[in-house]
């Protein structure tokens, strides 16, 4: 019979600490894994503990090597990197000194997905006339050797910047079918685009009110969580929660509304989304985002492939923030 060796069961079970690059929320990634956070903290390099499939962050510290990590590059713009076409993402722990607008950057990509900073490059003449035509909001049709992230990167700029003066927000997913015309036309584009924007979510906020009359509901002030004896099961929370992790999306918080309705916060490839569902189908009843009156088509599980799919086209629109 073999003896056990209690020593070496107790070390094979003793919980192991790591740093980890944490960017707020419920999760952080190890390489292999995904863990529970048992106490947010705000975005840093935390050393955790890490125990089954939850961490502890202990203490701050500092950035491990990061090198190993694959290299992303393009520009950046308002917490934004901006590669070649479509490709955005936001930008993670970055210094105090912010980077310059349409600065080219580097960047590592977490094994979570998230990009860490790592540093600026080197900057051309492309990146000082570009930097010139936004103070002055006029396209860059002019400009010679600009690359598609510089592009990219001054449209969203540009947008943003016109956004405010306008009152009409806007994200860098949103921005994208303009690109190449607010690049050519300068503010003009800008403007133009953000009145789509601003026609399409109010043409979907009729469409979701008027559904919801005709269906005798409506999303109202927020309610008190079900008791226990209330619930069967898990919670409406936990199921959107469980729902949106099975489509790659991150719950970030829910709340009851009148109506048998829940509003659901979540974060899908560095955006931030809130949607209503039915608490207890989960059947999109408000999608956040403008789908032509095809909300009730989709349930919260799908809708991340839906939002994915506008945004490769080019056609996001978000009505809820």
């Amino acid at each position: 019979m073999t003896k056990l060796d209690y020593r070496k069961f107790l070390a094979s079970n003793r919980a192991a600490t790591k740093v980890l690059a944490y960017f707020g929320g419920r999760l952080v990634h190890d390489g292999s894994r995904r863990y529970g956070v048992s106490v947010e903290q705000p975005p840093g390099f935390y050393e955790f503990e890490l125990t089954g499939r939850s961490a502890i962050p202990l203490r701050r510290a500092d950035a491990p090597d990061l090198s190993s990590l694959p290299v992303v590059r393009g520009h950046f713009a308002r917490g934004w990197l901006f590669g070649g076409g479509r490709d955005s993402s936001p930008v993670e722990l970055l210094p105090t000194e912010e980077p310059p607008v349409l600065a080219p950057i580097l960047a590592r990509k977490n094994p979570g997905g998230e990009l860490i900073f790592d540093r600026l490059e080197f900057e051309t003449e492309s990146e000082e006339g570009a930097r010139l035509a936004l103070e002055e909001e006029r396209g860059i049709a002019d400009l010679k050797h600009v690359s598609a992230s510089l592009r990219a990167a001054f449209g969203y700029a540009l947008a943003a910047r016109v956004s405010e003066r306008l009152e009409v927000p806007i994200t860098p997913r949103e921005a994208q079918r303009a690109i190449a015309s607010i690049a050519a036309e300068g503010r003009s584009g800008a403007e133009r685009l953000l009145r789509e924007l601003e026609s399409e979510r109010e043409l979907e906020r009729v469409r979701v009110e008027a559904w919801l009359r005709s269906a005798g509901r409506r999303p109202g002030p927020t309610l008190p969580s079900p008791t226990p004896s209330r619930t069967r099961g898990a919670s409406p929370a936990e199921r959107a929660a469980r729902a949106l992790d099975v489509a790659g999306a991150e719950f970030l918080d829910s709340r009851s509304l009148d109506g048998g309705l829940i509003e659901v916060t979540y974060r899908f490839l560095g955006q931030r989304f809130i949607s209503v569902v039915d608490e207890h189908t989960l059947q999109v009843v408000d999608a956040g985002i403008c789908l032509s009156g095809s909300d009730r088509l989709v349930t919260l599980e799908s809708l991340p492939s839906v939002i994915r799919e506008g945004m490769d086209d080019g056609v996001l629109n978000i009505t809820r923030r």
